[in-house]
């Protein structure tokens, strides 16, 4: 399959300086910054970016195991809280909160909280999430 690339410009120091994230597809060309991390900005933050691209795979993962199973969703709607908090000199992701909701005609509630859980699982962002392998090429002057 093909790779899939974004990419990021940032002018400024990390308090009050301003970037763009963009993705290849060009359906997202935006601002961010880090007061839009602590949550007084106006541009998007990595954070949320994360949830987004969590919360997309993990529905079309659930969507994917549901037709499998011979169900077709009326409608899936799911939410990433991403938690970022201050570790040490730095800070990490702790957590990210899945929460979907569903209409899928013929399936029970303990039918489908099993596929969920199985996509939460087998979703290829989880499973990045947890620990994918990052390679770093680096250029200067």
């Amino acid at each position: 399959m093909p790779h899939r690339s974004a990419e990021a410009e940032w002018k400024g120091n990390l308090t009050e300086g301003k970037g763009r994230v963009k993705v290849q597809s060009g359906t997202l060309d935006a601002p961010y910054d880090f007061r839009g991390r602590t949550g007084d900005g106006q541009g998007t933050n990595p954070e949320e970016l994360i949830g987004a691209a969590h919360a997309g795979c993990f529905t079309m993962q659930l969507s994917a195991l549901l037709g499998k199973a011979g169900f077709t969703p009326e409608r899936l709607h799911t939410t990433a809280k991403v938690h970022l908090e201050k570790q040490g000199e730095g800070f990490a992701i702790p957590l990210i909160e899945l929460e979907t909701h569903g209409r899928v005609p013929g399936l029970d509630a303990e039918g489908f909280r099993g596929h969920a859980e199985t996509a939460k699982a087998g979703c290829p962002v989880s499973k990045a999430l947890a620990g994918a392998r990052i390679t770093l090429k680096v250029s200067f002057g």
